[in-house]
């Protein structure tokens, strides 16, 4: 590399869409991976409560992800303050070594099965998710953001999460593949190697967006918490589809495991095609409308999904919920950071830690209401076009807000700040 070259990549950008296209390519590829190991854990649920895997019991296998939801929180809320001393780039780093740490635990916790420390060794996984979900997840839609233009924000942002959707779409159908050949626990293995070379790839691109002292201490503006309430619903109705469609099949359809495992497929696929749809019509497209739109056919897709009785009708009824789940989270994220610039680290790592709240609520509630209160999966999903509705009534309060309000609101000078 010349020295001009090398210089150039070490100092701070201060204009949005500067990166190079290594840097954007690199920071996609990471976003596919993470979605991989995000449904890692849910795409094995048949083997994690079988009788001849780990033999979890529902509310066990709801409780392994109490971990993840709280260091998940803890890694999206100090995000932005890790990145004043780290760097962006830092956090990006720290968060794939919480993922490969998740990555390497599941990989080896096939040697423990009938043991108590199996299920310790899956909660400790989980909770490395967490870390590296949290600080991996906020760091990627921040640097997306501000490595864009101000007119490709909306478009990076869908793109960005519509990749992350697609390595979530492929979790189920690797885990499929590998139990088919015996090997489940190659996916997890193969997802280390894909870490660690991540891992390694950060080490050659700076990633150098500048963070904001000006935020520091400060607040978070009022209108912050109804973006809140969106990603928090949003984390709810998510969830319910991603971690329980496979054992609501299964268990009170009583369709194959295979079957089953194609439903969940279908339901981040839909949710990836849909991200990648908006993202090539959000130039086009009356994004407001969107927004509004989709949590109302969210409402109707659950109550497709609780009338489902084959292996067809999930499968169809769970790729609509996908579809409605689809760019809502990704628009939440860009009219928050579009709307406060100069706290988008802060905002967004904020953001990202009540999605999990509500990833949170969905990933152990279900156990409980099943086990405890005596509801049946079907009246569950039933219960989540309710969570659609209040969803669709938080939108529309999000649109009337940020039609009121000025678009960069806080964009005080930013001091610049080298990671």
């Amino acid at each position: 590399m010349s020295q001009r070259r090398w210089v150039n990549s070490i100092m701070p950008r201060t204009t949005p869409g500067a990166a190079s296209p290594f840097e954007i390519g690199l920071l996609y590829v990471i976003g596919v991976v993470q979605g991989l190991a995000l449904v890692t854990f849910p795409a094995a649920s048949a083997i994690l409560v079988s009788p001849t895997g780990f033999a979890l019991s529902s509310t066990q296998y709801g409780a392994m992800f109490i971990p993840q939801v709280v260091l998940a929180i803890l890694a999206s809320a100090f995000g932005s303050s890790l990145a004043r001393r780290l760097g962006l780039r830092g956090v990006l780093q720290f968060g794939l070594c919480g993922n490969l740490a998740s990555m390497a635990l599941l990989a080896v916790s096939p040697f423990l099965i009938g043991s108590p420390a199996a299920f310790v060794t899956l909660c400790l996984a989980t909770g490395a998710l967490g870390l590296g979900f949290g600080a991996t997840t906020m760091t990627l839609n921040t640097l997306i953001q501000g490595l864009s233009t101000p007119a490709r924000q909306d478009f990076a942002v869908l793109t960005l999460n519509a990749l992350i959707g697609l390595g979530t779409a492929l979790a189920p159908l690797l885990i499929t593949l590998f139990s088919w050949l015996g090997t489940w626990w190659a996916l997890p293995v193969l997802m280390s190697l894909s870490l660690g070379a991540m891992l390694l790839a950060t080490l050659r691109a700076p990633l150098d967006l500048p963070v904001g002292e000006a935020s520091h201490g400060a607040s978070l503006p009022g209108r912050f918490w109804i973006y809140a309430a969106a990603v928090l619903l949003y984390g709810i109705a998510e969830t319910l589809s991603g971690n329980w469609a496979a054992l609501y099949l299964s268990t009170q359809r009583n369709v194959s495991a295979e079957n089953a495992s194609y439903a969940l497929t279908a339901f981040w696929i839909m949710l990836t095609l849909g991200r990648v749809i908006f993202a090539v019509l959000a130039r086009k497209l009356p994004v407001t409308l969107v927004f509004v739109g989709l949590p109302l056919l969210l409402a109707l897709a659950f109550q497709l999904v609780a009338r489902a009785q084959d292996a067809s009708a999930g499968i169809a009824a769970f790729a609509l919920v996908g579809l409605a789940c689809s760019a809502i989270l990704p628009l939440s994220l860009s009219f928050a950071g579009k709307e406060f610039p100069a706290q988008s680290a802060a905002m967004l790592g904020a953001l990202i830690a009540f999605y999990q709240i509500g990833y949170g609520i969905a990933a152990f509630g279900g156990g409980p209401l099943v086990e405890r209160a005596g509801l049946a999966y079907s009246a569950v999903f039933s219960l989540g076009s309710l969570i659609a509705l209040a969803l669709g009534a938080v939108a529309f309060l999000v649109n009337r807000t940020r039609a009121k309000a000025p678009t960069g609101s806080d964009t005080a000078p930013v001091p610049q700040v080298r990671p």
